[in-house]
């Protein structure tokens, strides 16, 4: 039994407690310094499939490719991302609409701060910041370039900012949604890359990941105005109480606070956007280039006729051609007496 309280701290999820509701108790949870130790435990379990993954699919598949090492390195990254963004948008799509996130929009900010939470909502978070923190030892394991390593630290860092955020600040509804979005688009976009490792030709994925990305975003930035601007200025409680986990709802009654962190939002999104749009001309240009090369190649009259070259019989030696017997070729000259 002592073993069995052991374990139970590492493999689930700790602090219930149960709510009185209408129907009767409900079994909910809230966060605390244990879930440290469930974390711990859950990365070593993503440390131990990130290996598997790897061993069992991803090197497979590249001793048939015959990949280049920067292609190698990037397959391999986007293999892993493509199985972790699948299982996540399909674990996280099963939850909100489980819990009713997607039916009842209102439920985003209602009732804020969301301190309780369900267990399968609590369970998805610490399994997500597992991963994000898993990601960090294996940049040593799978010996990334150094040149790589900025941006995918950067990337990371991301990650469990926005997560480990929504998580501790009681956005926990908003952060799922977003998340959501997050992870289709890049499912799509690490997806074309796969595709586009195996047949160079085909980039028909890219223009299905350019349209989910655009679409994406604009959910994104409508969800922000949605729940920022509408949503959390309405709560009824207001006021500064970090006990009941109600950090900063007070601020959004702040016309001026509020229209900066919008302010914010826009112009972060934005330069996703130019990026995203510097990306797609770019592609676009090296795509058309590439065509008018491949029809001026094709074109008759752009042929250069090239000559058979002339060789002299025999062989070379030193640079003076020789015949096959070893001597010159050249009839010696006869000098008159």
């Amino acid at each position: 039994q002592v073993t069995a309280k052991t374990a139970f701290l590492f493999i689930l999820p700790q602090y219930n407690v149960s709510v009185p509701t209408a129907e009767g108790e409900l079994v909910q949870y809230h966060y605390g310094l244990k879930d440290l130790v469930t974390i711990l435990f859950y990365i070593f379990i993503a440390i131990t499939l990130h290996a598997v993954v790897q061993e069992y699919a991803l090197d497979k598949i590249n001793r048939r490719l015959h990949l280049s090492k920067v292609k190698h390195s990037k397959f391999n990254e986007s293999g892993q991302l493509v199985a972790f963004h699948f299982t996540s948008v399909m674990w996280c799509l099963y939850v909100v609409v489980t819990e009713g996130y997607i039916s009842n929009p209102r439920s985003l900010w209602e009732n804020y701060p969301h301190v309780y939470l369900p267990f399968q909502v609590k369970f998805f978070y610490l399994c997500q910041l597992a991963y994000w923190l898993h990601a960090l030892p294996e940049l040593y394991f799978q010996k990334v370039r150094k040149e790589e390593i900025p941006r995918q630290l950067r990337c990371i860092t991301l990650y469990l900012v926005h997560i480990a955020g929504a998580y501790l600040l009681n956005l926990t509804r908003l952060g799922l949604i977003l998340l959501l979005l997050q992870y289709l688009a890049e499912f799509f976009f690490h997806m074309a890359r796969l595709v586009y490792f195996t047949d160079e030709n085909n980039e028909k994925l890219f223009n299905v990941w350019a349209v989910v990305f655009v679409v994406t975003r604009l959910f994104t930035l409508t969800l922000y105005i949605l729940v920022i601007g509408f949503g959390l200025p309405r709560v009824e409680s207001q006021a500064l109480d970090p006990e009941r986990g109600n950090f900063f709802s007070f601020l959004f009654n702040n016309i001026l606070f509020r229209m900066s962190v919008l302010l914010l939002v826009c112009l972060f999104q934005a330069s996703v956007m130019w990026r995203f749009i510097h990306f797609q001309l770019r592609r676009w240009r090296e795509y058309w280039n590439e065509q008018s090369s491949r029809k001026r190649a094709t074109t008759p009259g752009t042929k250069q006729q090239t000559k058979p070259l002339k060789r002299d019989s025999g062989y070379h030696e030193n640079g003076v051609v020789k015949a096959e017997n070893g001597t010159s070729p050249r009839t010696k000259k006869l000098k008159s007496p």
